[in-house]
């Protein structure tokens, strides 16, 4: 199987880690996030021009979560996407909503904050990250108390954690502080410190001085 990536987007970023965590193999084909507009190799496989992409043979597939549910499909034994009715659902409401609500917040956060002097791309937006800023924090409450006690978010590690973990990467440089959330927090450090994730998240570190 091969894989459209680039090592800087939080979207691929989940698909590697979940397939170091499935011990599947991906070719990875390198696309640079500034260049993928124009990519003529890329957009033959996906008309939006977006990473990432999977190939399996004669199966083309986009979008970071569908294809996480697809590498899932190849290992079901590990039930990262777990087959029972309810937990399933439980995975694929997580999965949602970090796309829906805390994913945006925190990344725009973290844009507006970090990323956006790294690339030199012009000051931060204060209005935005004081509205983001918000929106995250509320989010992150109903995160914290959601995990509770739990080690993962439904109870079992689920493509969902690699997920939302994929929103907090740039926590530190953009100061989104986890002080007054210790399950949040317990919950990434004990995510982080996979092997798994430590392998797909390797390139973000080299190249973004993290």
């Amino acid at each position: 199987m091969k894989l459209y990536n680039s090592d800087l987007s939080p979207n691929c970023l989940r698909v590697r880690a979940v397939a170091f965590e499935l011990g599947i193999e991906l070719e990875m084909i390198g696309v640079g996030l500034a260049s993928a507009g124009s990519n003529e190799l890329l957009r033959a496989v996906n008309p939006n021009s977006k990473v990432p992409v999977l190939v399996d043979e004669d199966f083309v597939l986009w979008e970071s979560r569908a294809i996480n549910n697809y590498l899932c499909s190849k290992r079901p034994d590990r039930n990262l996407l777990p087959v029972e009715p309810r937990a399933r659902a439980l995975v694929e409401q997580w999965l949602y909503w970090q796309a829906i609500h805390l994913g945006p917040a925190m990344q725009t956060v973290a844009f507006e904050r970090f990323v956006k002097a790294r690339f030199e791309l012009g000051p931060p937006d204060t209005a935005l990250v004081e509205a983001k800023l918000k929106d995250a924090q509320k989010f992150l409450q109903v995160f914290e108390q959601a995990l509770g006690k739990r080690p993962w978010i439904a109870d079992e590690l689920s493509v969902a954690d690699f997920a939302l973990a994929s929103t907090f990467i740039y926590r530190k440089p953009a100061d989104i502080s986890l002080a007054q959330l210790p399950a949040v927090s317990a919950w990434i450090h004990r995510l982080e410190a996979r092997d798994s994730w430590r392998q797909a998240f390797a390139p973000i570190v080299e190249r973004m001085g993290l």
